[in-house]
């Protein structure tokens, strides 16, 4: 009897236990499917047709209904704009300005429509990517409710983004700016070279401006007149960027050894003086320059004559040959300096062991140099080497302030004999309004720049030992 009524006692609380698990078990059966309703192929498509309808079927009601009225509003008042820009960018215009009289009549202002319609296009780019943010969210929610997880409500929401997502929220306005601050004008360059916009018959807002595919390139190589600058102007730009690297850059390295040698007394006193150069304003020191160089009443000429050296002034700005030498010279002066500190640094970290292994080993002064010097040397300022080639490419300052281009050569457009791709587009757009050929030729200088820089970046040890690292 007693283990009867011991068992009686211990069979109900064993019953009222499997009924608990039972609970248990059936609860959690069925959540789940309570919150296993989202299909992430359905919430995807439903954003992809109507933003935030993905959300409003993951019961995301807040996210749903804001992005949602995102769409409306732009639907409802920027339709009509955004085609109207993008008939402007497409036609550019077709009405012509006119006169009613002694009135004028404005018509469509082509580079107007132009901008307007770069703007509109950004815009809608920008909102795209938005548009991919949408369907990519509703997609994900509906992912993390299958596997059982609840989707966030609105507080959950908001306290996730400045969690997770404050980077994102801090640079979003420096990708809005770049949007259109950068981008924009690079786009609105690019586009120019495929128009016709150009004097005189192509300037808005008296004449319309068309689109002309790549009929500005074809006469930019075809047409005589243009062809002839061209190889002209691109083959000096060459030759002045190769000597203007390569002269101030083994003079820096001149400098650069004769000053770290041993018997060099006063080393700083030396490097301060070399120095200056590069610590005065270039500005200010290009137009010392011009005034040094002058051919008619220069320093240099009146004390060559007065020595008796010369009989008459030597043209120095007014030869084209003799011009492109004191550009040469002068861009010496201005940039060995950069070089020289550069290098003497590099070769104060150069491990003396190697030269006392080397002295061991019976080698040379000229064998040092050229087997340990020179070699981590050209390690260090290889890629500032080409960085300076291509800023000697575009350097508008010199050319510009030291000749003006000049002088003249009869054979050229709108340029001179020491003009430069850069300072010959100066040229044609704030002297001549030719802004297509200017277009066209900013398009080819990237595309060399770029081709050159990459391609010798990607040659030089520092890149590949890198690379290897990696």
């Amino acid at each position: 009897m007693a283990s009867l009524r011991n068992k009686e006692q211990y069979s109900v609380p064993d019953t009222a236990a499997k009924k608990a698990k039972r609970k248990v078990a059936f609860k959690s059966s069925v959540s789940p499917t309570k919150v296993d309703r989202s299909n992430p192929k359905i919430a995807a498509v439903l954003s992809l047709l109507f933003m935030g309808a993905g959300q409003l079927y993951n019961r995301q009601i807040l996210k749903g209904l804001s992005f949602a009225a995102l769409e409306l509003y732009l639907l409802i008042f920027w339709t009509v704009p955004f085609q109207w820009a993008m008939w402007g960018l497409t036609t550019l215009g077709e009405t012509p300005q006119g006169r009613d009289g002694f009135k004028i009549v404005q018509g469509d202002h082509s580079i107007f429509l132009l901008i307007e319609g770069i703007l509109f296009l950004i815009s809608f780019l920008l909102f795209l990517w938005f548009y991919y943010f949408n369907v990519r969210d509703a997609y994900k929610v509906a992912i993390k409710s299958q596997k059982g997880l609840k989707p966030n409500n609105a507080k959950e929401m908001f306290k996730n983004i400045w969690e997770n997502g404050f980077p994102y929220l801090l640079l979003t306005p420096s990708i809005v700016f770049t949007a259109f601050l950068t981008i924009l004008p690079l786009l609105f360059g690019v586009l120019i070279a495929f128009t016709n916009y150009s004097a005189p018959n192509h300037l808005a807002p008296k004449s319309l401006v068309d689109w002309v595919g790549l009929d500005t390139f074809l006469q930019l190589f075809q047409m005589k007149t243009w062809s002839a600058t061209f190889y002209g102007v691109f083959s000096w730009t060459v030759i002045w960027a190769i000597l203007s690297t390569v002269t101030t850059f083994f003079l820096g390295l001149v400098f650069a050894v004769i000053l770290n040698q041993k018997g060099i007394r006063f080393k700083r006193f030396w490097r301060s003086v070399f120095i200056l150069p590069w610590a005065i304003p270039q500005f200010v020191s290009i137009l010392i320059m011009r005034n040094i160089f002058n051919g008619e009443f220069g320093p240099i000429n009146r004390f060559l004559i007065d020595l008796g050296i010369i009989n008459q002034a030597v043209p120095w700005l007014s030869d084209p040959f003799l011009a492109k030498v004191t550009l040469i010279g002068v861009n010496m002066w201005f940039g060995f300096p950069f070089w020289m500190v550069l290098m003497s640094g590099v070769l104060t970290s150069i491990d003396k062991e190697l030269y006392e292994a080397a002295d061991v080993d019976g080698a040379g002064s000229s064998q040092k140099f050229w087997k340990i010097t020179m070699p981590l040397i050209m390690f260090a300022t290889a890629p500032l080497a080409i960085m300076s080639f291509a800023g000697n490419f575009n350097n508008f300052n010199i050319i510009y302030l030291m000749t003006e281009g000049g002088p003249v050569n009869i054979d050229y457009a709108y340029a001179g004999s020491t003009d430069i791709l850069i300072s010959w587009i100066y040229k044609l757009t704030l002297d001549n309004n030719q802004f297509a050929v200017a277009s066209c030729v900013s398009i080819l200088i990237f595309i060399i720049i770029a081709t050159f820089s990459i391609w010798n970046f990607r040659r030089t040890r520092a890149f590949k030992e890198e690379d290897m690292m990696s």
